[in-house]
């Protein structure tokens, strides 16, 4: 009597509206700082490109900004111009054409922007960068609060500037879907413009954008519900968060709870819960760096707020990816610096949890040989067997 083999978890399709990602692993939104103008290079069609052909089920491009003065700095990522939309959707094109599937996180630096890369320090622009074409610009934020000592005091944006901020999400919203990507994400975490409304540390309003959690939530809100207006009904709208601030952390899980309860309620249904930015680099936090150190924050998520989750942070092998899912404490693993290392690393996860034609997620001119080098090993091996 012959069994059918039950595919891992890692590796069974998921349906999200009329989307379906061939496998549960989702390449991680990471800045580059190798844009043109905001927009993306030849460099984008390969780096995201290599994740598609090396198995992933759906390719994150990095953070990309709303607005020009969203970005982190001049070589960041934005959708905020026309021009840009052809640009993006000839890479998604060869995303699509490799069996994945094409995601944009959406989102806009705030008081964190004017500044330089991560491996010139993430220090803010000054007149010394002017001399070299790249002059700092004016920040906005919540609250006229500077991210550090060094950094651009931000302007406080009005009510008017906010209404034309959930403005700019929703035009990008309508870019991305021209641009022929399948997923949004908003993102609400790592101490960026929607984290410095939502923190107590960086929002000290006293109107209807601050307060309590409720008017601190409320841009967040308002955001979602632009996008999930302006986006196609038959593709899923995701959030990303930051469960807890990191340094002098005054947002708690609970807070996070009810943020993603609010946000479900409005059309976001699959969430990344991350942590720690709101002081310090974008993922500073001062939760204890284990494999899979975010996984609580998505397992309480998914249990109390009704929403599907990704779980992220130092997940590197395949079995521990599975046991996540097979223990309910997420839906879908995503990777980032692994994938740099190793963009193969879902083919590799397949071959290793067991799946039959794990060569068939890499592209046909490379499964082919490979096949044809395994059966060569085969009969090599045998060979050998056969003389002892």
């Amino acid at each position: 009597m012959s069994t059918v083999k039950t595919l891992p978890l890692l590796f069974t399709p998921i349906e999200l509206r009329s989307v379906t990602a061939r496998n549960r692993v989702v390449v991680s939104p990471m800045c580059q700082y190798s844009s043109a103008e905001g927009g993306p290079t030849d460099f984008h069609l390969v780096h995201l490109g290599k994740f598609a052909m090396g198995g992933a089920g759906i390719v994150f491009c990095e953070e990309t900004s709303v607005e020009e003065r969203g970005r982190k700095s001049y070589h960041c990522a934005g959708i905020y111009n026309d021009a840009h939309v052809a640009q993006y959707r000839r890479i998604n094109d060869f995303i699509r054409s490799q069996g994945a599937v094409p995601a944009i996180q959406i989102g806009h630096s705030g008081r964190k922007g004017s500044g330089c890369a991560p491996w010139d320090g993430y220090r803010s622009l000054t007149a010394d960068d002017a001399k070299h074409g790249e002059p700092p610009w004016q920040t906005v934020s919540a609250s006229a609060v500077p991210a550090s000592a060094t950094s651009i005091v931000p302007q406080a944006l009005d009510r008017s500037e906010i209404g034309a901020l959930v403005a700019h999400w929703r035009e990008a919203a309508l870019r991305a879907a021209n641009a022929g990507y399948d997923i949004i994400e908003v993102h609400a975490a790592h101490g960026y413009l929607i984290h410095q409304f939502l923190s107590p540390v960086t929002n000290q309003r006293n109107d209807a954008y601050g307060g309590d959690l409720a008017g601190r939530m409320r841009l967040c809100l308002e955001i979602v519900e632009a996008v999930r207006a302006a986006w196609p009904a038959d593709r899923p709208v995701f959030m990303r968060v930051s469960a807890v601030d990191g340094a002098n952390s005054r947002w708690s899980v609970d807070d996070t709870v009810e943020l993603v309860r609010a946000a479900k309620e409005r059309g976001a249904e699959v969430v990344t819960t991350s942590s720690g930015g709101i002081n310090g680099p974008g993922t500073a936090t001062l939760v204890p760096r284990y494999p899979g150190y975010h996984v609580p924050y998505a397992e309480r998520v998914r249990a109390e707020a009704g929403v599907k989750t990704i779980a992220v942070g130092l997940i590197t092998e395949a079995h521990h990816a599975e046991e996540i899912l097979q223990q309910g404490q997420a839906d879908l693993i995503a990777l980032a610096r692994e994938l740099l290392w190793n963009p193969n690393w879902p083919a590799h996860a397949a071959r290793e949890l067991g799946v039959e034609n794990y060569l068939e997620l890499l592209p046909r001119g490379y499964s082919w040989w490979l096949r044809r080098r395994e059966e060569i090993r085969e009969v090599t091996r045998q060979a050998g067997a056969n003389k002892g």
